[in-house]
């Protein structure tokens, strides 16, 4: 199948999955790099949130893609995800926001694998700064809470990243801007219970958010309010209050249900290695595995805002 032919074929065929996608040059990659580089260097980023995260990104090209020259930005919708624990002989449910699980991830790898066949013509990336992709390709826009949204999908979603070889559509790379519907709406900034979301700047002050401490090992910081966690891992505040996020709020997807047993070992925080098989299988259902180490710590502090713990 020609090249040509063969770029419709992907976009129509993710779109049967309800799929959004946008294809970009490869060349962009290096102006997402001075994007990061710029905005560390002015200060808007802290040392501390570029070394935990900005750092990691990787802005290199893959050598065992020969003649990259695109990348694929897919966009698929998804749930937030409900996941239930026995306690105290009573259930208790708690969330887990879209973009979490990966699931789509291995759809959009199995579709664009099925379309393309032996040429080997795409390779997942997850080192790439995906929002950012995602609104310079002109996929998505930006929210003032520095969420991406996509209509029909509000920000509801999960990004996918590929490095291609096919080639790119000829489109304008988009500027960074907030959506319209913003401008008048403060609706997260007044929601936000922790002040990351702020009037005098357009991004995110990463290093107030939630999220970004209930990923990591370690004590919260005093500043957290018992009272401001919501959800197993992230936040879910500032999407729960948006307008645009009105109509999925209650999509939710039941996912995993663990045992009074299984909900004490990880409120002990035992060793990975001293879970069952069954529990391990649960955590890797979730997508889970690599937050291991702060699920029990997580877990406990939702439960004490419940009064059961």
């Amino acid at each position: 199948m020609p090249p040509k032919d063969l770029i419709g074929e992907v976009f129509s065929q993710l779109k049967l999955q309800k799929f959004e996608t946008s294809i970009v040059s490869i060349e962009h990659v290096q102006d997402l790099q001075y994007v990061m580089e710029k905005h560390h260097e002015q200060g808007i980023f802290s040392d501390e949130l570029y070394n935990e995260w900005i750092a990691k990104f990787d802005f290199g090209l893959p050598e065992n893609l020969p003649n990259v020259r695109s990348l694929i930005v897919v966009a698929a919708p998804q749930p937030q995800f409900q996941v239930t624990f026995r306690w105290n002989a009573e259930s208790h449910s708690f969330i887990i926001p879209p973009n979490y699980l990966c699931y789509s991830d291995r759809q959009v790898e199995n579709t664009l694998s099925r379309i393309l066949g032996h040429e080997k013509s795409v390779m997942a990336n997850n080192s790439l700064p995906k929002k950012l992709l995602a609104v310079r390709s002109g996929l998505a826009k930006y929210g003032r809470n520095n969420l991406v949204y996509i209509p029909g999908m509000g920000s509801f979603h999960r990004l996918i990243i590929f490095y291609s070889n096919l080639p790119y559509p000829k489109h304008t790379w988009q500027e960074v801007q907030m959506m319209e519907e913003c401008r008048e709406c403060e609706a997260c900034l007044r929601g936000c219970p922790t002040g990351a979301i702020s009037s005098d700047r357009f991004l995110l002050c990463a290093e107030r958010c939630i999220s970004f401490y209930n990923e990591r090992a370690g004590d919260f910081p005093e500043w957290i309010k018992p009272s401001s966690h919501n959800a197993l891992l992230g936040c879910l505040t500032c999407q729960g209050v948006c307008p645009l996020n009105k109509p999925f709020l209650q999509w939710i997807d039941n996912r995993a249900q663990f045992s009074e047993e299984e909900t004490a070992l990880l409120l002990q925080d035992v060793p990975q290695e001293r879970l069952a098989a069954a529990t391990i299988r649960k955590i890797e259902e979730l997508d889970c595995l690599e937050y291991i180490n702060v699920l029990g710590r997580n877990l406990s502090v939702l439960l004490k805002k419940k009064g059961k713990l």
